[in-house]
């Protein structure tokens, strides 16, 4: 079963599919989000957030002050500023 993946900023949804591993950077460190990941929340540090589709291909975003949210296989990047960089 993959991830459900979403990523906003503050005014549009920059990205949403289906990822089999999601990678952020947070205040605590770099953490890995796999299927089965126990719920999270957590600040991003900024930088990078990257997805990896189901089907392998990779999708990076640059993601600026905000959290990561994970609860039930979804997860959930919200940040006051974030770009498609690939």
């Amino acid at each position: 079963m993959p991830l459900n993946v979403s990523v906003v900023s503050a005014d549009e949804q920059i990205w949403a599919g289906e990822a089999s591993m999601v990678v952020a950077r947070t205040t605590e460190g770099e953490i890995g989000i796999l299927t089965g990941h126990t719920p999270l929340l957590a600040i991003l540090a900024g930088g990078e957030v990257r997805v990896t589709q189901t089907g392998g291909r990779k999708i990076v975003v640059n993601a600026q002050d905000g959290f990561v949210s994970v609860d039930h296989d979804t997860v959930t990047v919200v940040a006051r500023a974030a770009e498609l960089v690939s």
